[in-house]
């Protein structure tokens, strides 16, 4: 699984192992509708190791929460499995953490799940197992916490004894991390116009229907000297979900997919108000096994984004024009690439948007696969 996909499980028990190179505390919250337990009682980890429908058990490899999701009290939405280092002061740094969900019964393996790219987090959410529509699924999350697991258990609402925890705090990962899908839901498209700042997503759903039709990303900018030319170059890379390149979409291939997605030419100054490139997406046309895209832009004459102003994506609606999502890109680095956005691919069909705004250094798309890959 990539950083935000779901998919169903097809079984009602399901054990998630949680196993790395070092020893690690794994738990288990379960969670209400507005994102917190009900009590301490819903905490299950080492010295509690039973909640409704939730265990926790020592494997010699990995620890195991098990859930049971017909147990499930029904004011519970989710069982969010979490896990923090056992050293004092380690970091998940060089450390892979991999959460695998399995037939509790039967022990087939459903799905397994690596968070990428950890850094200075001491804690991380790794999967979440929620209730959707009657029906439950896995989704993976991986995202991190630089103050260990009494961050984590604060946000979700567990008192902590322990002296003044900070509240908890995502770390910022020197690469793209997951979306934050702690709380009650993502934002949807049902409210009108959304505006994300970096690593906040929204699902491209409106009135309960995944968003099928055409859409249009615009990307625009300006020189941050009057007077000075900056020739930026727009791509959406698409991938599989093994996080494999399918095909790229640029200023010098205008057209991928069998059309599904269409470049609307290079622009070589970013002078002038709008888009300064647009790309199109029919999403009823993209094949099944294009599973991912990122958006992304670099300087292909090596004029880094410290240069740029008001560098911005948008998405609209392809039919009506109508401005759907916006993401404005603040503090530019100098560097000469960006990766601006991704776009994953539900199990359901729906589509969800993560803004992302992580700077790199490549002058061509070419530079940008593998990060883009890395950003899924």
């Amino acid at each position: 699984m990539t950083p935000g996909s779901n998919i169903p499980l097809p079984a009602a028990r399901v054990a998630v192992d949680v196993s790395a190179p070092v020893r690690l505390d794994v738990s288990g919250l379960l969670i209400g509708a507005d994102g917190k337990v009900r009590s301490d009682h819903d905490f299950v980890f080492y010295n509690q190791p039973t909640a409704p429908g939730v265990t926790h058990s020592n494997g010699a490899a990995a620890d195991t929460i098990t859930v049971d999701t017909a147990a499930i009290p029904g004011d519970i939405d989710k069982v969010v499995v979490t896990a923090s280092l056992d050293a004092p002061g380690a970091t998940f740094a060089g450390t892979e953490p991999t959460g695998t969900v399995r037939d509790a019964d039967g022990g087939a393996v459903i799905a397994t799940f690596t968070p990428p790219q950890l850094g200075p987090e001491t804690a991380l959410v790794v999967v979440e197992v929620y209730r959707r529509g009657g029906a439950w699924k896995v989704r993976a999350v991986g995202q991190g916490y630089a103050n260990g697991l009494a961050g984590i258990a604060t946000d979700f609402g567990v008192t902590v004894e322990d002296p003044a925890p900070a509240p908890a705090t995502p770390a910022a990962p020197p690469m793209p991390a997951a979306a934050p899908t702690l709380g009650a839901g993502k934002v949807n498209l049902d409210k009108g116009r959304v505006s994300l700042q970096k690593q906040q997503t929204v699902s491209l759903v409106k009135n309960n229907q995944p968003f099928q039709a055409s859409l249009r990303m615009g990307l625009g900018w300006e020189p941050a000297y009057q007077g000075k030319n900056i020739d930026l170059d727009a791509s959406v890379i698409a991938y599989d979900a093994n996080r494999k390149k399918i095909d790229a979409c640029y200023f010098g291939k205008l057209a991928i997919l069998n059309g599904a997605i269409q470049h609307s030419g290079d622009n070589l100054t970013g002078e002038g108000s709008g888009d300064d490139e647009t790309i199109t997406v029919h999403l009823a046309g993209l094949p099944p096994e294009v599973t991912g895209l990122v958006f992304a832009v670099n300087s292909f004459s090596g004029q880094k984004f410290s240069e740029v102003a008001k560098a911005y994506c948008r998405l609209l609606d392809g039919t009506t024009g109508e401005e759907l999502v916006r993401y404005d890109l603040t503090g530019a680095e100098p560097r000469t690439a960006v990766l601006m956005c991704k776009f994953v691919r539900q199990f359901s069909g729906e589509w969800e948007m993560t803004a992302l705004g992580d700077f790199l250094d490549a002058r061509t798309v070419r530079g940008m696969v593998k990060p883009g890959g890395r950003a899924l």
